[in-house]
């Protein structure tokens, strides 16, 4: 009998990596952090697995999520990126990618661990919420409104409350996975008890 997932979570093998083995995992890998608040962004009006599949290439036109080399982009090199049909092609949200490479590093120049920064709008310990179906979960939170309103003030683009709480899911900061989702939700809930 093979085990139940999120609802949301397609037959799609990328879909299943990524909900078994990424969603609501705990991250605070720099590089990876700032990665998962870059792609949350460029979803904006898109599907999930939409940016999943593009993955690859954001990686390669960004330095493998590098973000001192991502701060230095010029808007040429941004502008050969939005041609290639293997990303989402937004000119803003690409320039959004810079924005925040540049917010992130200004960040640390004032003595700010950008880390440790995120993780102090989430709920500790990690907030497990009662989710009997995916689409009854939150689109935001005033975690996530709080995030939002700070990031945009540091200068962070396409970091919206929804994306916000989007990325709050993603890296471990909420637990959302649904309360049938055998998978990871009861291995989660295990950790943090």
């Amino acid at each position: 009998m093979s085990a139940q997932r999120c609802a949301w979570c397609t037959q799609d093998p990328l879909y299943i990596q990524y909900h078994d083995h990424e969603w609501g995992h705990p991250l605070h890998d720099e590089a990876q952090l700032f990665e998962m608040l870059c792609l949350e962004g460029q979803q904006a009006g898109l599907s999930w697995i939409t940016v999943l599949k593009k993955r690859q290439a954001y990686r390669q036109h960004f330095f493998q999520h590098d973000i001192a080399s991502i701060a230095n982009m010029s808007d040429t090199q941004l502008g050969n990126i939005v041609k290639d049909p293997n990303v989402i092609r937004h000119l803003g949200k690409l320039q959004a990618i810079r924005s925040n490479a540049i917010a992130w590093q200004n960040l640390k120049l004032v003595g700010i661990d950008p880390v440790a920064w995120l993780w102090s709008f989430s709920v500790q310990p990690t907030l497990c919420n009662d989710v009997p179906n995916y689409y009854q979960a939150p689109a935001q939170t005033i975690e996530s409104q709080a995030m939002s309103k700070s990031l945009k003030k540091q200068g962070f683009k396409f970091v919206g409350p929804t994306i916000c709480y989007a990325f709050m899911q993603a890296v471990g900061m909420v637990n959302d996975h649904e309360n049938s989702c055998d998978f990871k939700y009861q291995i989660l809930s295990k950790k943090e008890r």
